[in-house]
């Protein structure tokens, strides 16, 4: 998860799905979390996270639209 970040350029509430259930029910949604407490969020939770995300090489990019890969590959 710190990988995908890092190659992202995101912080970890961009890369969680904030609209699912287990967020808010979870306790995700506390806005002191620190970065490592949400990526522990999202290794207990795994469907927090967004999704596909394609790696190549040292790039990565989430696959929401398809097209947005394109340019990686």
């Amino acid at each position: 998860i710190e990988r995908a970040l890092a190659l992202l350029k995101l912080e970890p509430r961009e890369l969680m799905r904030r609209d699912e259930a287990e967020y808010r029910s979870a306790g995700a949604d506390d806005t002191a979390l620190s970065h490592q407490a949400l990526i522990e969020f999202m290794h207990r939770y795994p469907v927090l996270i967004q999704r596909p995300v394609v790696f190549a090489g040292d790039a990565a990019r989430i696959g929401r639209p398809p097209e947005a890969v394109l340019e990686i590959l």
